[in-house]
């Protein structure tokens, strides 16, 4: 499966959480992102990673995506319809915000886009003001709304863990976007990352377990099974750019800061904006940092991220790609934990529910 990722840097406002690359968009700086977009791609098509005739999913992200103007997302558009050819039935995802996603956004990327990752994070005001949100509840509302109208496959993003949060307030959430009904939702904790506004806060975060296990209760109720360790999809709603992640299939990123992994070479692009310009305006290329794993390391990664996903270890499939030895050793590491944890037989291993709640440490005996 061919995949492609599209970072998009620009952001209304900086959240004070946030540490992707990302900044507020200035004057020229569509042009100048445009221009090295077009010349990345141009390099790299047919060089880095082969001839994609065609791409089975595509995901924009970011930043946020919606925060480009319409004349730009023309563009835009126009440079990924020049440079690959998109397979019949592709996932074409876009990030989007509640403030900024507009009916002009669903109606320019008809026939194009397929599906909408709609960044709501709460539907109470009050949590909106303190993640530093530009939107209110009423309007992350309506941007669901308007997707499911639209006729497009609806993520939303939803936060928990944060600051005096009950399990009754993220309960509340997660019944509004039950009333909403769109065919996915991601549900991600509160962490505080270096460098951003929320580290130099002296305030205290929750234990996010109440919280999380309530989803995981809560959300099959109503039909959305948990297929990865923060997703929940209706059936057949699941994303497939995510699943090759977690399948540590092969991907190409394009823009600043985004990864690619292909052939067992990881390489990452250049963070800044002005940085990606210079790069892409020298070489077409912009890479700062590349990596190809050793044989032991790639396999616990793959175990890890296999872990992530309700489907587990398929042990016929990483035996054939890694080895029986390394199968072996992360078999042992995982024979560590009880079966409430890890369930595993002669054909897979999986974390159950209540392993998914204690993922980090089992990710880190693997490790």
């Amino acid at each position: 499966m061919s995949c492609l990722y599209i970072h998009i840097p620009f952001c209304e406002s900086k959240c004070p959480y946030c540490a992707f690359a990302s900044a507020v968009k200035q004057p020229g700086d569509e042009g100048k992102f445009l221009r090295a977009v077009w010349a990345e791609t141009s390099a790299r098509r047919g060089v880095d990673f082969g001839p994609l005739e065609r791409i089975d999913t595509l995901y924009v992200g970011g930043g946020t995506p919606s925060a480009l103007s319409s004349p730009a997302w023309l563009r835009l558009m126009e440079i990924l319809r020049d440079s690959f050819s998109l397979s019949d039935g592709a996932e074409v995802t876009v990030e989007a915000n509640p403030g900024s996603l507009s009916a002009d956004h669903l109606e320019m990327w008809r026939g194009w886009a397929t599906r909408v990752s709609v960044g709501a994070q709460s539907f109470d005001d009050g949590e909106l003001r303190f993640l530093g949100r530009l939107h209110n509840s009423a309007q992350a509302s309506d941007a669901l709304d308007m997707c499911l109208s639209a006729g497009y496959e609806t993520s939303v993003d939803l936060m928990f863990g944060l600051p005096g949060r009950t399990v009754r307030g993220w309960a509340e959430s997660l019944r509004r976007a039950f009333e909403i009904a769109p065919g996915h939702i991601s549900i991600y904790q509160l962490t505080i990352e270096d460098g951003t506004p929320f580290a130099r806060e002296n305030f205290v975060l929750q234990d996010g377990y109440a919280q999380y296990r309530y989803a995981q209760w809560l959300l099959p109720r109503r039909g959305y099974g948990q297929y990865e360790v923060a997703s929940f999809a209706l059936p057949g709603h699941e994303s497939r750019h995510n699943l090759n992640y977690w399948a540590d299939g092969d991907y190409i990123g394009i823009g600043p800061s985004a990864w690619s992994n292909a052939g067992g070479r990881r390489t990452k692009n250049a963070p800044g904006l002005d940085a990606y310009v210079r790069m892409t305006d020298k070489s077409g290329t912009a890479t700062v940092y590349e990596e190809r794993l050793d044989p032991g390391p790639a396999a616990k990664q793959a175990a890890i991220l296999a872990l992530r996903t309700k489907r587990g270890i398929d042990w016929r499939e990483f035996e054939g790609r890694h080895g029986k030895i390394f199968a072996g050793e992360v078999k042992k590491e995982l024979e560590k934990f009880p079966a409430n944890l890890v369930v595993t037989d002669e054909r897979s291993s999986a974390l159950t529910p209540a392993g998914l709640r204690v993922a980090n440490k089992i990710w880190g005996e693997i490790i």
